[in-house]
């Protein structure tokens, strides 16, 4: 009977229980891992189950770490979202959240593009550190989720979008994300992008500034290829800043419509 052990196929007797399975291939694991989730109670194994055995603060060889990065994942998704592409239009709030979530879940490539450097005011809501102020935040993002996952390639592009090179810069994108702050950028990209040979579907956000409910943040679809997070309606402004929180609940639910299209699965 074929299972999975740390993303491994292997061949178990019929009748085989997770913990038997543990105790041959590694008795010192103290977490135990079944089809996505931890146990702590022996249980039969059916076929194609998938089990990660871990050993807590134990440093994992270059071999097994993208196996363990993975073991909270539901089965079979791994390897939908691995061979994939993703691109991301802005390195701020949204964008490296977005960025941080997907090399979470292991995208196999990320292509960023971003022509900003890192300041203060973005580390109330960017996913930054103090000593990176001054970087471009391309390339800061990229050494951050290479501190993630090493897995993940992220392709860097430093410059501003236009409308000539947005096709070009995401020409091989399965999904794209746009992450910008200013209307008029965002109106470019989607004009530039869902008007390009490209067939990709494009993930853009609108109305997420300020403290109001996360409730009011939704995922919709507007357009063939167009999909739609945030109120609607909520714009940065005087008396209206952009803040993690809110931000961040735009910025997965990107991520989510993201992982739901590369699924096969409609955002929503």
């Amino acid at each position: 009977m074929r299972v999975f052990l740390n993303e491994n196929v292997i061949e178990v007797v019929p009748g085989t229980s997770l913990f038997q399975l543990r105790d041959q291939y590694r008795p010192d694991a103290d977490l135990v891992i079944f089809n996505g989730f931890p146990l702590k109670e022996d249980r039969p194994l059916a076929a194609d189950d998938r089990v990660v055995l871990i050993r807590r603060g134990e440093q994992p060889s270059a071999a097994e770490m993208e196996a363990l990065l993975m073991a909270r994942h539901t089965p079979g998704v791994h390897e939908k979202v691995r061979g994939a592409c993703v691109g991301i239009a802005g390195a701020g709030g949204l964008g490296s959240a977005v960025a941080i979530a997907l090399a979470r879940i292991g995208v196999g490539r990320l292509v960023v593009a971003d022509f900003d450097l890192v300041e203060p005011s973005n580390l109330n809501r960017q996913q930054y550190f103090i000593d990176q102020i001054g970087l471009p935040k391309v390339e800061a993002l990229q050494h951050n989720l290479a501190r993630i996952n090493p897995y993940v390639q992220v392709e860097i592009f430093f410059g501003r979008l236009t409308p000539d090179n947005s096709a070009i810069v995401f020409a091989e994108v399965d999904v794209l994300v746009e992450a910008f702050d200013l209307p008029d950028q965002k109106a470019m990209l989607v004009e530039a992008f869902l008007g390009s040979a490209s067939a990709a579907p494009l993930v853009a956000a609108s109305g997420l500034a300020g403290h109001g409910p996360a409730n009011t943040v939704v995922t919709r679809r507007a357009g063939s290829r167009l999909y739609l997070v945030g109120d609607g309606c909520s714009a940065a402004g005087p008396g209206a800043g952009l803040m993690a929180p809110r931000v961040g609940v735009a910025a997965h639910h990107q991520a989510n419509a993201v992982l739901r299209l590369l699924l096969g699965e409609e955002p929503e």
